[in-house]
């Protein structure tokens, strides 16, 4: 958890006050995204909600192309852990949920952290979605990590369980401070 992801402040500049609730509840959805997040590419899911929402068809359009701009910075004080960790010497990874058309231009612009990670996977390349146990059995593979040796980090609880689920040390994101506190208990900080 590293990223705040703000879907209500990017689309308050396209779409009216009046019908933004209405856009965010029914049109934009989660569910929505999240074929995104499993490789649906993004050309046929904006195609299918236009069709069923035209009147939203140039907000739905700018969400591809302008979806790092729904990503609106670090959550307070994770950008220091991720530095001191690596500074440690501790070999960091990641799991995302995030589609593979949007992933390269957002990784591109967070360079300056992701340049930290010596592997990330990415749920739309490997069109495996957390909470998947598979995903998190691919990732421990591709790391060359034994469940144990691992600590997942997440807000959803779902992802903690099935992450658990495979023997992989589980942190449910409540902020930097309660998991600085958890790592220095670990010994890693």
């Amino acid at each position: 958890m590293l990223y705040d992801w703000n879907l209500r402040q990017f689309f308050e500049k396209l779409v009216g006050d009046h019908e933004l609730e209405l856009f965010l509840r029914e049109v934009v959805t989660l569910d929505w995204h999240g074929q995104h997040d499993a490789g649906r590419p993004f050309a046929e899911t904006s195609a299918e909600l236009t069709a069923a929402w035209p009147r939203f068809a140039d907000a739905i359009a700018a969400f591809g192309p302008r979806f790092s701009d729904t990503v609106t910075g670090l959550l307070p004080g994770m950008g220091e852990l991720v530095r001191a960790l690596h500074a440690r010497g501790v070999p960091l990874y990641a799991i995302t949920n995030f589609s593979h058309e949007f992933w390269p231009p957002f990784r591109m612009r967070e360079t300056a952290i992701f340049d930290l990670f010596a592997d990330i996977v990415v749920s739309g390349e490997e069109r495996l979605v957390k909470p998947d146990p598979a995903i998190y059995a691919l990732a421990l593979d591709r790391f060359g990590l034994d469940g144990p040796e691992a600590i997942f980090i997440d807000d959803r609880d779902e992802n903690i369980r099935a992450a658990e689920a495979i023997g992989i040390r589980g942190h449910i994101f409540r902020g930097a401070a309660p998991l600085d506190a958890e790592l220095r208990a670990l010994g890693l900080l």
